[in-house]
C-alpha cells in the first residue's frame, strides 16, 4: 500500500454523485486524481506512449530533461487507470490546442534555417558560446559531401576517422571511403573494429571536436572555386581574349591555367561534352536564325565538328531545313558566328544549371 503522500489518487467518501472528476472503485468510495506535477504527468504519457509501441526520439532531448524523465520513472510506482486516463485526455487536449512549435535553442533553430539564411550570419551564431551545446553534432556532419568528410578524416588520427565512418549511413560512409587513398581507406577500415568498447560519451566529445572545426573555418566569399568562375566567364569571352589570356595564364600560373581549361565550355566542346540524345533539346531552345549563324559561320576545324555533330543529332527534316538556310545564308562574319555560338553555348549552361541535361564524365562512352 502506498504512502498517502506518495498516493497518485486521493480517496474519498461521501462525495455527491453528480461531482465532476469523480469515479467509483471497487468498494463504491469516491476517487479522485491528486495534483500531479509537470515531471509525474510526463512519465505517465512517455510510459503510455512506449507501451503503445510509439518511437519516441527521446535522445534528442537535452540531457538534463532525459536524466530528470528517467529518475522520475523511476519513482512513479503503480498507477490507477482512472488517473491514467484524466492524465491521457489532458494530453491529447493540450496537443490539439498547438499551433506550431519551435525547435529547442539556438543549436536547433540553426540546424532549421541552414541554408535559407546567409552563411555569414549563420556563422557567427555558431560561434556563441554554448551555441552547440545542445542537440547532436553528428546531425550536422552528416550533411557535409564526401569529399569534405574524406579531407577530415585524412586530417585526424585513425581512431577518429573509424568513428566519423561508423557515424554515418552506409551509402555516404561508403562514397567517404571511395574518396581516400586506398592505404588511408585500409587503415580507417580496420580501425573500425577497434571501436567496439568507445563510450557515448567519447563519441559526443569527438563528434562536438569535428563540428567545431568547421565553425572555425572562414565562410567563403564564393560559392565556385576561382578556376571554375573565370572559366565561366572565358566561355562567354570572344575566342582572341580567351586564348591570348589562356596563353597569358599558362607564364603566370601554369596549375591555375589548367583548372581554368577545365572549367571552361565552348562550342568546340560540344561533341566531347553533350550526349547525342541532348541534342534535340538544345536546339529546341535556340531560335533557328542563331543556329543557322553558328553552323554556317563554323570556320575553325573544331567548330565544324562541332556543327555537324549537332546537324547529325538532330531530327533529318531540322538538319535538312537548316541546311538549306545555311546554303542561303552563305558567308557568315566572324563576329556574328562567335556570338551565335556564344549563345548557344549559354542555352546550354542554363539547360545544364536547371538539370534538363548533363555533361559527360570525361570517361563516359556514348552507347549506340
Amino acid at each position: 500500500m502506498q504512502d498517502t503522500n506518495n498516493a497518485l489518487v486521493q480517496k474519498k467518501s461521501g462525495l455527491p454523485d453528480d461531482e465532476a472528476g469523480l469515479a467509483a472503485d471497487p468498494y463504491g468510495r469516491r476517487v479522485v486524481p491528486r495534483d500531479l506535477t509537470g515531471q509525474e504527468k510526463a512519465a505517465i504519457v512517455v510510459r503510455l506512449l512506449l507501451n503503445e509501441g510509439a518511437d519516441l526520439p527521446l535522445e534528442e532531448l537535452p540531457e538534463e530533461l532525459q536524466e530528470k524523465l528517467a529518475l522520475q520513472m523511476g519513482h512513479m510506482g503503480l498507477v490507477d487507470r482512472f488517473t491514467l486516463e484524466i492524465v491521457a485526455q489532458e494530453f491529447a487536449e493540450a496537443l490539439d490546442a498547438i499551433g506550431l512549435s519551435f525547435p529547442h535553442g539556438l543549436a536547433g533553430a540553426l540546424d532549421v534555417m541552414t541554408g535559407r539564411i546567409g552563411p555569414a550570419t549563420a556563422a557567427r551564431l555558431r560561434k556563441r558560446a554554448g551555441v552547440r551545446q545542445v542537440g547532436d553534432p553528428w546531425q550536422r556532419l552528416r550533411l557535409l559531401d564526401a569529399a569534405e568528410l574524406a579531407a577530415m578524416a585524412q586530417a585526424e588520427s585513425t581512431e577518429v576517422a573509424a568513428v566519423l565512418l561508423s557515424k554515418l549511413d552506409t551509402a555516404k560512409a561508403a562514397e567517404l571511403l571511395g574518396k581516400l587513398p586506398g592505404p588511408a581507406a585500409r587503415r580507417i577500415t580496420f580501425a573500425v573494429s577497434r571501436t567496439g568498447n568507445v563510450t557515448p560519451e567519447a563519441v559526443e566529445r569527438i563528434g562536438w571536436s569535428l563540428t567545431s572545426q568547421l565553425d572555425q573555418k572562414p565562410v567563403p566569399a564564393f560559392s565556385e572555386a576561382p578556376g571554375a568562375r573565370v572559366g565561366a566567364i572565358l566561355t562567354q569571352s570572344a575566342a582572341a581574349t580567351r586564348d591570348g589570356l589562356l596563353d597569358a595564364l599558362d607564364e603566370e600560373d601554369a596549375d591555375f591555367a589548367g583548372a581554368v581549361r577545365r572549367a571552361i565550355f565552348t562550342f568546340a566542346h560540344i561533341p566531347g561534352r553533350i550526349p547525342s540524345r541532348d541534342v534535340p533539346a538544345i536546339t529546341r531552345g535556340v531560335e533557328q536564325a542563331v543556329l543557322v549563324n553558328a553552323l554556317a559561320g563554323a570556320s575553325a576545324e573544331e567548330d565544324r565538328i562541332a556543327a555537324e555533330y549537332l546537324l547529325s543529332n538532330m531530327s533529318t527534316r531540322m538538319a535538312d531545313s537548316l541546311r538549306e538556310e545555311m546554303r542561303d545564308r552563305g558567308a557568315v562574319k566572324q563576329a556574328e558566328a562567335e556570338r551565335a555560338m556564344t549563345e548557344i553555348v549559354g542555352a546550354i549552361r542554363r539547360l545544364v544549371d536547371d538539370g534538363a541535361i548533363a555533361f559527360k564524365s570525361p570517361d563516359e562512352e556514348e552507347v549506340a
